[in-house]
């Protein structure tokens, strides 16, 4: 399929009337947001929660690994979020749907789902309707963390370079491992000869144009960050390294794509089936998609030395260089993947605002009553530490079987001491993550925090402050994802030259600034000395075991 550069001529129109469209898919919900191109302020928003499972997520009380979503929800809820968003917008008076010139999309990753060749899911086949399979995989599955573990022995053993793009190690949250997964549990779905699999942000570009599976040119940053893509060995794993994993896999390699673009190349026209029910332009431009975080960063003005962290409920941390060395531990490093022509890094951590919210939960009390107490408490007041490993480790450890721990607790420890000391948990993890980047050369010379936790919680956004020892400012929108999506949008709807210059006209900060406490930087520096303790005993060491162990016994005694 011939890809258009940003440069595509979408014709004239007036300076005061052009408008670009972010959808973000999240874990729970479809955000649309409408943005004026001139300088990303917000002409209207809608949002819709996915209607099947918990909140969105498809479980299973017998695998907490387990986490799916209805392929179904994904086209029933980009409607209600449009319809909602274009009704605010038209309530101003002066706006018409057929000046929005571009579209971008954001989705989380890695999301892979099968397909139809003709680009739509297998679950809508009666026979897959129920089969939690053939859903999507949601980032957060973690069933795939034997696989995972194969995939990364395999590329060590054999040598390939596969691994070097990844920090060396590969993740159960990630494309092959699910699929390695699912061609063990459902043979058909990958060994099916009409059937491809496709990653969420690579799907909603193919369904807002109707294109095939095969036609949708796919996202660098999700083949580059999920799915060890890279220019460097001419694409995806080669089909001798998949066959050892699993024949099924050699054989989907040919029915997925041999190259991947950067958001600012255009996937497609909008369809006219979409463009008729919204009352948008046939055609009118679709961003090539990208990874929610990817597009929080660049909504956030990531540039060279800035690092951007995304934190929801889980953290991710996104940079930009131009030129970065392989770095242990760290997730991807992806050229393209976040700006075209400069080299994209993340890293990040697998739950922090889940990991708040379970505590709540768990506790009986809510979040806003904990923060109150919590907030009142200074730094080391609580005798406690804990583990951020909830939901294992991302970075720089990169092990699904880790979890959570907390010591330190007496008979007088209280709720909100608790909520604290898991706080400042992730807050140690992330510096974890800065020191990593920074051994290797990468400069971090300041920090920008976007995502609901850093809009809602200024408590939590003061420890991470004394705790990085750095100042932070905050996205001045709120939404940066959908924001980072629609600035694509506005680039292959040549309103901006390049993303860059879109970021100029369309981003800022927020006038709160976060500034390190000099008394809280003294306290949270011994206390990291302790968390590293606890990190390297539990996370380096063969003698400590435990928590594998514990899932061991846990796994068998479910099973019965």
């Amino acid at each position: 399929m011939l890809l258009e550069a940003a440069a595509l001529d979408v014709g004239t129109f007036p300076p005061m009337a052009q408008y670009a469209l972010g959808l973000d898919f999240g874990t729970n919900s479809v955000r649309a947001l409408i943005v004026d191109c001139a300088d990303g302020s917000e002409l209207a928003t809608g949002v819709a929660q996915y209607s099947s499972g918990d909140e969105g997520v498809i479980t299973d009380p017998k695998d907490h690994n387990l986490a799916r979503q209805n392929p179904l929800d994904y086209h029933a809820s980009l409607d209600l979020a449009m319809q909602e968003a274009l009704k605010v917008a038209r309530a101003t008076g002066d706006f018409d749907a057929a000046h929005i010139v571009g579209i971008g999309v954001d989705t989380t990753g890695s999301t892979p789902m099968p397909t139809m060749y003709d680009g739509f899911p297998v679950a809508m086949e009666e026979e897959f309707h129920d089969n939690t399979n053939a859903m999507a995989w949601l980032w957060k599955d973690h069933t795939a963390y034997a696989e995972a573990e194969e995939i990364t022995d395999l590329a060590r053993k054999q040598g390939r370079p596969y691994l070097a793009k990844c920090g060396g190690t590969y993740s159960s949250e990630w494309f092959w491992s699910k699929i390695l997964r699912a061609a063990r549990l459902e043979p058909i779905l990958v060994e099916g000869p009409t059937d491809t699999w496709m990653e969420l942000c690579d799907f909603i570009p193919g369904y807002l144009c109707l294109e095939e599976a095969g036609q949708v040119p796919r996202s660098v940053c999700a083949a580059g960050h999920k799915a060890m893509y890279s220019g460097e060995w001419g694409g995806l794993p080669d089909k001798d390294f998949l066959a050892a994993l699993h024949p099924a896999l050699a054989g989907l390699r040919d029915r997925l794509y041999e190259k991947a673009y950067p958001s600012d190349r255009k996937a497609g026209g909008l369809a006219q089936a979409h463009a008729e029910k919204w009352g948008l332009r046939t055609g009118t431009p679709v961003a090539v998609g990208i990874l929610d975080a990817h597009a929080g960063a660049v909504g956030s003005g990531v540039g060279p030395g800035r690092l951007v962290k995304i934190i929801g409920t889980s953290t991710c941390d996104i940079m930009v260089a131009s030129h970065v060395p392989d770095i242990p531990g760290v997730a991807g490093i992806v050229d393209g993947s976040v700006i075209p022509g400069m080299i994209g890094i993340e890293a990040g951590q697998s739950a922090v605002g889940d990991i708040f919210a379970w505590w709540s939960k768990v506790c009986g009390k809510s979040q806003e009553e904990l923060a109150w107490d919590a907030s009142r408490l200074r730094a080391g007041e609580s005798g406690l530490i804990a583990l951020d490993w909830n939901n294992g480790n991302r970075n720089v450890l990169a092990d699904p079987l880790l979890s959570g721990l907390l010591v330190g607790q007496t008979l007088h420890t209280t709720a909100a001491e608790i909520y604290r000391a898991l706080i400042e948990a992730t807050a140690f993890g992330a510096l974890k993550i800065i020191q990593r980047i920074e051994e290797h050369g990468v400069t971090i010379e300041d920090v920008v925090a976007c995502g609901g936790i850093a809009e809602k919680s200024s408590m939590a956004m003061q420890i991470y402050a004394d705790v990085l020892n750095r100042p932070i400012r905050l996205s001045r929108c709120a939404q940066a994802p959908a924001l980072g999506a629609a600035i694509f949008g506005s680039v292959v709807g040549s309103v901006h030259a390049d993303v860059q210059t879109a970021q100029a006209a369309m981003t800022g900060f927020k006038d709160v600034q976060y500034l390190p406490d000099p008394i809280a930087v003294t306290v949270y520096a011994r206390l990291f000395e302790l968390y590293e303790d606890l990190h390297d005993a539990f996370g380096l060491s063969d003698r400590f075991q435990v928590m594998k162990d514990l899932i061991a016994v846990q796994k068998e005694a479910r099973n019965g």
